[in-house]
Parts: C-alpha cells; structure tokens; sequence
C-alpha cells in the first residue's frame, strides 16, 4: 500500500485540513459503526474487516452495509447506510473507487463525521484515481467530515473504552503506550506480527494510505494529547508540511509535556543534483530537507525498522537520564568490552564510580571480580551477585543509566536475575536497559523482562544504541535557547533589485545585484564595483587597493571554468593590462557570451572559507546550507542543512555540527575565528531566504571567517531567480 512517486494530487500551497486534529474523535472514538462492503465472502477485505471489529469486542454499535445479503457474520445487513435506523458516527468504505464519492454523500446525508477508505484505485494508480480522490475530498470537506485513506489499512484503538479494530491486518494489537502511524499498509501488518513476538503493545494504529485528509501532522497533535500514547512511532515516503512541522512537532517533542517521536523514513536517495546550477542546489538533495526537518523538530530519525522497535521500547519504558554516565554490568568480558566501545561511539560516558560505590562492590564480589566501570561479576555470578551490583551502582549519584549484561553460564539463574531488574530499576527513576545474549536459553528471563517494562535486546551494542537515543532525546529537552539576534535589514532595497531584475528577465545575479542585495541583509561585502573598460579597472584597484577581477555575464555561471577570474591585482597598471587579458579569455571560451564588463572587488583578508546557501523547496520552503567553503565545498560535502526560519539555536547547531569546526575554533594553535559573526551571517541568510521567496538558489562562497573580533568578508555570490518557486509560507 505504499505510494508510488506519481503527480500529486495536492497543490503544495494548499494543506488544507491535514495539519488539523480536529474531529478525530470521529474516527479514533465512535459509538456506531457502519462498514459498507461488508461481506461473508472468506478471504475477501469486506468480511475481514467487519470480522476484526466484532472479535476485537467493540464497545459500540456494528452494522454491516451489503444490498446483496440478508447478514454478515450473523449480523443483520442493510442495503444502504440510510436504511440504517440509528446515529452512524464513522463509516468504513469497502467499495470500488470510483462509487466513494456516492458513498461518501449517503453517509453525510446520514450524519457521518468520520470515515476511513480501505479501497484502492485512487492516485496512486494515476489520473483517473487522482480526480475521484479529489472529488471524495470535496464530498468531505463540504460536509465536515474527517478522512484516513483512501486506499489503506485501516484504524486500530486499543483503549479499553473503545476497543476498535477497524482494519483487514490479519493480527490485531495488543494494547501499550507507542503508538504507530505508517505511509505503508503492507508494513503495518510485519509490524504487528513483529510486535505480537517481542510482546509490544499499542495506544493507536494508523494506516494513513494516501492522506487525503488526515495527515502525519494532525495525527501527531492528536496523539500527544492522548493519555494512552506515551511515545509515537512513524514510517514515513513523504510529508506535506515544512515548517509548520517543525514549529508544532518541536513543541510536542521538546515543550512541558514533551512526546518522543520515532520515525524511519524510505526514499534516502537525491536525484537530479546534477542539474542544479549552484554547489548549494547540487548538495541539498530532498533527503536533506527531512534530515532537517526531523533535527529541527526534535524528532529521533533510525535507519532501520530494527531501530524503530529498539528505541521505542527504551522510550516507552524507561525514563529519560539526566545525564550521559553510564555504568555496565556484565558476567563476561568480551561483551563488556564491546559495550563500552559502543557506549563511547554513541555520545555517551562510562561513569565514574564513587569510593563508596566501589567499596560496596568489594564487599559482595569476589575478589577476581572488576569493582570498576565496567563491573563484571564473572561468570559464576548467581542472581544475589547481580542484585549486588545493580543496587550499588544505581544508588550512585554519578551514574545516570545502566546497561545490564548476562551470558547463559551452566550456573547463570537466568530468571531470578531477570526478576531483581524491574524494582530496583524502578526504585531508582534511572534508566536500565538489558541484554540476556542468546536465544532460547535466556528466552523466559527476556520474557519476564519485557513483561516488567525493562527493554531486553539480543545484543548489548543494541541496548547501549537504545539508552543513547534515551540520552540525545534528554539534551533535546534540556537544551538552552539562546538570546535571538536583532537584524538590521532594509528590506525595501533588496526588493527593488529583485524586482527590477524578474522585470528585466533576468534570473541569474552575479556579484553586480548580488552583493547589492546581501548588502541590504547587512552582509558584511567588501567594496566593489563593476568596471567596463581597462581605465575604469585601473581606478577601481587606485580605490580599494589590491583586488580580485571576476567576468560579469549572464551567460558564465562558473567562471573559473573560462578564466573569468583573476585575483591579487595590486596597482593600475597591472588592472588595466588584466581587463584586456581576461575579456579576450573568456570570449575565446564562451564567444557566444553576452560579456557586461568585470567586477573589482577589493580582496579579503586571510581567513577560513566557508559556504552559505539557499535552495528553495516549493513544499518546504528555503533549506539553508552551511560547510566547509572554496573550490572544496563539493568534494568534502562537509555541510549541515536547516529549513528556514532558524533562530540562534538554529545558526549555532549548522555551524559547530559539521567536521571541520575545529578549523574555525583554533585548531592546531591557529587563532579562532569569528564564529559569533558567522552565526549572524546565517540568520541574516534566513531573513533574507524568508522574506523573498523569488530565491531559489543561492552561493555565498567563500565568505571569509577572520579572527575572533574582525568578522567576515563575501568573497563571492551568486543568485538565481524563480518567481515560481515557493508558495507562501506559514510563518
């Protein structure tokens, strides 16, 4: 039930109600349910539906809708929904597509609020499907109706006061605190088989299909308010709402009553960068906006399903530690070993341990036993030992977390080590997550685990991953949210150049309207100016001193490439000659060119060259980039991305997140650059990407990062226009 990469049936611009959580009740909470195209027929949708709700005890009323039968699984069956006698609260449409709409219309005439489409046939399968799907919105929208589907699994609400399984998955849920929303009807049925094995329970199971209506959006709002949901799980192919995701979802992960987000998302591979015409658009492939997306929002991205599971039973069950200082015990010392190396790589610590601490462990180890992080009560450890440690360490103040390892030894008392876990765990408010290895030797310990809430893994590198992504979801929460910076902008300046440019045609700016336009964002460029014969470049280098030449045409993008460019011109004698040489250069590499004259700009101090850039999404909005700069930005491709607006938090994560940030912060004795400045430069990038939505792209490479208290310099930009390339955002 996935969707395949087809024209869209939305228009970008238009969100319409899938951000909204209103009316959800309707679906999640119904009193009456009709499904339409219930059937007796075994194997067929119509009767596994109708089947699941009746075993799964609805707390409601079930009518069957079939003109052709008398009953459905005994039943009583009527011809239409009209020709039900009661209040129908949601319907279930198991009908052929191209009848929804008709359906649909019956079941508002009837007082329907909510209903779910389980058919197929709709835009996933082209424009025919695509234009009944808008006809079934229209239908919806018209007569306050909510909408999961079309072409999905159904809906799944395990709350003991509703109890409804509307869904043809061969299994039902059992009931938990994760909730799962998924793109993919096919995994949510692996994903319930899955969760039936290693005992995982759901508040609420959501097939969303095609999302006509109802979106990741509105169901994340709606489950943040549900006392039954305390973590939700996503698989996502794709969503429709850019920053209005990430102001709500940051608030849901991040605010006073935070929900922990999980989410996988498919499709991580960019395709036609090839044809952007700036290094910014060639690197901010699509995946980018939802790497960005997710970080922004504070939602925890895995890579695999495995990790989806892994981590949401940490998130469910566990609570989130105050800090990164974890302790392992273990009976072996190979696995410790491989822990600790994984606890490291993951962002997190191996505590240390108090002398108190220390001493306790002395007293109730043997003495071939490691007293020390990490503690190993070797292997002849019984569950007493165990219990020994576990309570030492946890009473320790410098230890946030434990990571609890057993190997099955001939003397190893699996279950009653299992059993001492959960009320020490608790007693503690620490989190512990657990690795019994193996399979079927460990297998009723990891049962008596999972059953007491404490996450069990296979593998102790998994269970160290699982108490890491517990630790980065705490730093999320606690992180500091810095003093915003007052801009200075003349807005009005850079919209007469942009606009006097589209009115001329002119989609491409060089450094001439460039820097004009930078400059009004208080950019901080260097004098220049555009010369057109050898004496006009003999005065420009009398007036600013030594500076670089670069070929202005509309026509020559990468200058370098035709020798365009030419720097460290010092006097006017050396400028006059350089003009000449330059124009007849280019001209005998792009003849065809339009060549306006050359740009003088005075050159920059030594600094460290970095990139800034903007590249427009028309569902988005601008995905700002920064990284490592000059003629290596595309070979190093050390950047880091944010969807604009950003705020100072925003400017310093893109700045001291990419790999060369030691190169601006003294590294190897050198002085440490500008970085304050820097991080103004990039919000006055997201002022400017904000309010002119003409930009679609945009370079500034290199800018010029000087020593702490000299600033910056724009060594060079380019922009390009397209008047059609964002809607307006919602700000």
């Amino acid at each position: 039930m996935s969707q395949p990469a087809n024209p869209p049936l939305f228009d970008p611009c238009d969100r319409g109600r899938t951000a909204s959580p209103d009316g959800l009740d309707a679906i999640f909470r119904p009193g009456s349910v009709a499904v339409i195209g219930a059937s007796n027929r075994p194997g067929s949708v119509g009767r596994s539906v109708f089947k699941n709700i009746i075993d799964g005890d609805f707390a409601g009323t079930i009518y069957p809708v079939n003109p052709k039968v008398r009953s459905v699984c005994g039943v009583r069956a009527y011809g239409s929904i009209g020709e039900i006698p009661d209040p129908v609260d949601m319907a279930i449409l198991i009908v052929p597509a191209a009848s929804t709409p008709a359906v649909a219309r019956e079941a508002a005439a009837k007082g329907v609020k909510g209903i779910i489409v389980i058919s197929a046939g709709f835009r996933e399968v082209g424009h025919d499907g695509a234009r009944i799907e808008r006809e079934l919105i229209e239908v919806c929208e018209a007569n306050n109706i909510r909408l999961v589907g079309p072409n999905c699994l159904g809906i799944i609400n395990t709350d003991p006061t509703v109890r409804l399984n509307a869904s043809f998955a061969r299994r039902t849920a059992s009931p938990g605190n994760i909730a799962f929303v998924s793109q993919s009807g096919a995994l949510c049925t692996a994903v319930l088989d899955f969760a039936a094995k290693n005992n995982m329970g759901f508040s609420k199971f959501i097939s969303v299909g095609n999302k006509a209506d109802i979106g990741e959006l509105a169901l994340i709002r709606y489950l943040h308010a549900d006392p039954q949901t305390k973590v939700i799980m996503m698989y996502v192919e794709e969503l429709r709402h850019g920053f209005e995701f990430i102001e709500t979802v940051r608030e849901i992960t991040g605010g006073e009553n935070p929900t922990p987000i999980l989410v996988i998302k498919s499709g991580q591979t960019a395709e036609g960068a090839q044809a952007a015409s700036s290094h910014t658009g060639s690197l901010a492939g699509s995946e980018m906006v939802y790497t960005a997306l997710f970080q922004q929002a504070g939602v925890f991205r895995v890579q695999t399903i495995e990790e989806l599971f892994d981590y949401a039973l940490a998130f469910g069950n566990q609570p989130l530690p105050k800090g990164n200082r974890m302790a392992i015990i273990t009976n072996a010392g190979g696995p410790g070993i491989i822990a600790t190396d994984v606890t490291i790589h993951s962002g997190l610590s191996l505590a240390k341990f108090s002398d108190q601490t220390t001493e306790t462990l002395r007293r109730h180890l043997p003495s071939a036993a490691n007293v020390h992080n990490p503690v190993d009560v070797i292997g002849d450890a019984r569950s007493d030992r165990y219990q020994a440690a576990l309570a030492a360490v946890l009473n320790d103040d410098n230890v946030d977390g434990v990571i609890f390892i057993l190997t099955p030894q001939s003397m190893t008392e699996i279950e009653a080590t299992a059993e001492v876990i959960p009320p020490l765990a608790r007693a503690s408010g620490k989190p512990v997550v657990a690795s019994f290895m193996g399979l079927l030797d460990v297998s009723k310990g990891a049962e008596i685990l999972q059953r007491n809430g404490i996450p069990h893994y296979h593998f102790p590198e998994t269970a160290a991953r699982a108490i890491s992504a517990l630790y980065q979801h705490s730093q999320w929460i606690a992180r500091a949210h810095h003093r915003e910076f007052a801009l200075k902008v003349d807005r009005d300046r850079a919209r007469q150049v942009i606009e006097a440019a589209l009115a001329a045609g002119k989609k491409y700016l060089g450094e001439v309207e460039g820097n004009e336009i930078l400059a009004a964002y208080g950019f901080p460029v260097l004098p220049g100016r555009l010369v057109t014969s050898p004496e006009e470049a003999a005065a420009a280098v009398g007036a600013f001193g030594p500076c670089a030449f670069k070929i202005v045409s509309p026509q020559i993008i990468h200058k370098s490439d035709v020798g365009g460019v030419q720097v460290g011109i010092k006097n006017p004698e050396e400028a006059a000659a350089a003009y000449g040489a330059m124009v007849a250069t280019v001209r005998s590499h792009r003849p065809e060119a339009d060549i306006t004259g050359i740009y003088a700009q005075q050159m920059a101090q030594p600094g460290v060259e970095v990139i800034l850039g903007i590249k427009r999404y028309r569902l988005f909005g601008p995905l700002l980039m920064f990284g490592l700069g000059g003629i290596f930005v595309e070979i190093f491709k050390d950047v880091s991305f944010r969807l604009a607006p950003i705020r100072y938090n925003g400017a310093q994560f893109m700045v001291h997140s990419i790999k060369a940030f030691p190169m601006l912060n003294g590294a190897r004795g050198a002085k440490p650059c500008d970085i304050e400045e820097l991080e103004h430069c990039l919000l006055r990038l997201s002022a400017l990407a904000t309010d002119n939505p003409e930009i679609a792209e945009l370079d500034i490479n290199p800018l010029m990062v000087h020593p702490r208290g000299q600033g910056c310099s724009v060594a060079d930009c380019r922009i390009l226009l397209d008047p059609a390339s964002s809607c307006p955002e919602k700000r």
